[in-house]
Parts: structure tokens; sequence; C-alpha cells
């Protein structure tokens, strides 16, 4: 079973960072590519970034040159260093893995941009 635990996330003001953090477990890490997506209330989950297993990355236009997707092939975790917050970029955020069992995703994680 494929397990998928976040961490980060909170309340900062605009212009401000944060670091999300997904530990990933029960599948193999390396052979998969991994995904952030994020949901604001009201709007539908919406894909920000993913990143290859061999580390190719791809954003979302709304968070391009912003937020940048990385993943570490040992300690089996994936996280989104997101800069230069803005008010739209309030959502509930969520990790993601897809292989041939499903899709995987974690428990999601609060971030609010706001003054």
């Amino acid at each position: 079973q494929v397990h998928m635990v976040q961490s980060g996330g909170g309340l900062v003001q605009p212009g401000g960072s944060l670091r999300l953090s997904c530990a990933v477990s029960g599948a193999n890490f390396r052979l998969h590519a991994l995904n952030w997506y994020r949901q604001a209330q009201g709007k539908e989950r919406e894909m920000v970034a993913d990143i290859t297993s061999s580390g190719i990355t791809n954003y979302a236009d709304s968070v391009k040159g912003r937020f940048i997707i990385s993943r570490d092939n040992v300690r089996w975790t994936v996280s989104l260093q997101m800069n230069d917050l803005k008010p739209e970029d309030t959502a509930v955020y969520y990790c993601n893995l897809q292989n041939s069992r499903g899709s995987f995703w974690g428990q999601g994680t609060q971030v609010t941009v706001s003054s």
C-alpha cells in the first residue's frame, strides 16, 4: 500500500515563502513521477508541478518562476518550495503518485496567503 504523508504549509503574508514536503512509502519511489496539485475553495483540483523519475520538471503557468519542485531519491520525499506567494495561491495542496495500482494522494495541507 502506498502512503504519502505531507508536512509544511500554514499562513503566510503575500510575498512570503513556504515549503511543503511529502514522504512516500510502499512504492518504488525512484521509478515514478511525482506531482503536486492544489484545490482552492469552490474550484476544481489543478496540477501545480510535477517531476519525472529522471528529474525533469513541469509547472503550471500560474506558478512558473515562483515554485520549485524537487525530489530526494534517498529519503523518498518530494518537496515544493513556494516563493513570492500570492493570495490566489491559497488552497489545499496535495502530493500525488500514480502507478499501475492507482493514484495515491497525501492528506492535504492548507496554504493560506493573506495579510
